[in-house]
């Protein structure tokens, strides 16, 4: 399996370019949630809301 750290600057190019949820980001990723449970810090998701509030 994937780590999940390897596919986190495409999680969040996904999430903050195109608008995708995380759960949304992995699955087109085709990563596997039950194995890889999402972990975003406070910081990522303040900045996340930053950006969709534009």
């Amino acid at each position: 399996m994937a780590n999940n750290e390897s596919y986190q600057v495409a999680i969040d190019i996904l999430r903050c370019h195109l608008g995708m949820s995380i759960d949304e980001a992995r699955k087109e990723l085709g990563l596997d949630q039950a194995s890889h449970p999402a972990q975003a810090t406070e910081t990522q998701e303040m900045l996340i809301g930053l950006n969709s509030s534009n």
